[in-house]
């Protein structure tokens, strides 16, 4: 939108910037300006200094209450530097004295219109970043879990880098956020990459952002994730998958806070703490020269073993309440069986049994049966504790269920009402017990 009272000055602009393709409406004065940017929504704002109903400057601020986004470049035909200090204190993004080629007042609308898209953004980043931070805590009283629950708050308020290692499923990434929680940087960005779930191509554009044209698709510039978490942490998640070639990028962030985005000359500052984490053995990475032993030590500043969950197991009745919907109950036998079970897939895993136990049960009460079959297989031959002996108890649950069914000949639907269980949970004690087929 040009915003001009020279009636003359304002219809040839307009039509030169026409010509040169760009959608272009105008207004005489400020009252026209405001009912313009009520009805679209502009990037870029030419709004001479001197209106007949108001002054530039008062209008723009005007402009900017009303939409935040646009970017407004002031006219004058006497600048001063007061008048400059002014208009950019105000909110303008640049400011052009008249007389001036159309030329330069389209490069000075085209930087503007980028601008304006690099902050939107940053913006937009910085936004989902700081809503996908999480409350979740870390769970367990065993003595492993308070060893690193003391590590996460000696390490937290300083600004050293932190390496997190475990294996897939123990909880990297709550550990880095109970980190951030724990310092200075609290109320800034805490920004995530995973670098095994991205194409090595993308890695490098993720981090550091690109320059418009600096590869095939960059049809805009976009800021890096380390632009993105400035001030803030940036969670690098697997960065024993970091490409070779992008590990000096990284060691340098490290070192001085510099970087450059890629198809970039100019060099930027960065005020950003690095978490990492991998599951690998990162020391025989550096054997086999696939990860900088120097970047190994600007990582590894501080390390946090988190352990399998096979290690604590005393904490899963813990996990277990604490990922159990409000007012779900698990029977003894089944809480048994989870905490005597080799969690492979740790804290994560657990997690999602239980979710789909959720999904089986009947009622609000998870039991046995509704759990994977797995579970209560991998510990057959191993009775658990009771006043009564497992195999005992199997062969009384199994005796009566062959004698429902035989009284119901078969008949399922009416088996499982005279058991007053549900029929998909019937055919789960079915399988179970070894009588799916029968």
């Amino acid at each position: 939108m040009i915003i001009e009272d020279d009636a003359d000055f304002r219809a040839t602009a307009t039509q030169w910037m026409q010509r040169k393709g760009h959608l272009v409406f105008a207004a005489a004065d400020g009252r026209s300006a405001l009912e313009l940017i009520q009805q679209r929504q502009f990037q870029v704002v030419i709004l001479d200094a001197n209106l007949p109903d108001v002054r530039g400057i008062d209008l723009l601020l005007e402009l900017r209450s009303r939409s935040e986004e646009i970017e407004v470049i002031i006219l004058t035909g006497a600048a001063t530097v007061e008048t400059a200090v002014e208009a950019m204190k105000r909110g303008a993004c640049d400011y052009l004295s008249k007389p001036f080629p159309f030329a330069e007042l389209e490069e000075r609308c085209l930087k503007a219109a980028e601008r304006g898209e690099l902050r939107r953004n940053s913006l937009r980043w910085k936004s989902i970043a700081q809503r996908s931070q999480s409350h979740t805590v870390l769970i367990g009283n065993s003595a492993r879990m308070r060893e690193v629950e003391r590590l996460i708050a000696r390490v937290g308020p300083t600004d050293a880098p932190v390496l997190i290692q475990g294996e897939t499923g123990t909880g990297k990434e709550l550990t880095a956020r109970a980190i951030q929680r724990a310092s200075r940087r609290l109320e800034q960005p805490f920004v995530t990459i995973n670098c095994a779930a991205l194409p090595e191509q993308l890695v490098e554009s993720e981090l550091f952002g690109h320059e418009k044209g600096a590869f095939t698709g960059a049809v805009n510039s976009r800021p890096g994730l380390f632009e993105v978490a400035d001030q803030g942490t940036l969670f690098i998640d697997e960065i024993g998958e970091l490409p070779p070639a992008l590990q000096p990028k990284l060691l340098r962030v490290l070192e001085d806070g510099s970087l450059r985005r890629v198809g970039s000359t100019r060099e930027m500052s960065v005020d950003v703490r690095i978490i990492a984490a991998t599951n690998r053995d990162l020391s025989r990475e550096v054997r086999e020269n696939r990860f900088r032993e120097d970047l190994l030590y600007r990582i590894n500043v501080m390390s946090i073993e988190l352990p399998p969950l096979r290690e604590h197991a005393e904490d899963i009745p813990l996990l277990i309440r604490h990922f159990l919907p409000p007012k779900w109950e698990i029977e003894p036998e089944a809480e048994l069986m989870l905490s005597r079970f080799s969690w492979l897939g740790n804290v994560r895993q657990l997690k999602n049994v239980l979710e789909r136990a959720t999904i089986l049960a009947e009622g609000s009460i998870i039991t046995v049966d509704d759990l994977p079959s797995e579970i209560a297989n991998s510990i057959l031959g191993d009775p658990l504790p009771s006043e009564v002996e497992e195999t005992n108890l199997e062969s009384i649950e199994r005796n009566h269920v062959v004698e429902v069914m035989q009284k119901c000949q078969g008949n399922k639907a009416q088996a499982a009402r005279m058991l007053g269980v549900h029929r998909r949970k019937l055919y789960r004690i079915l399988e179970r017990l070894g009588l799916a087929g029968k």
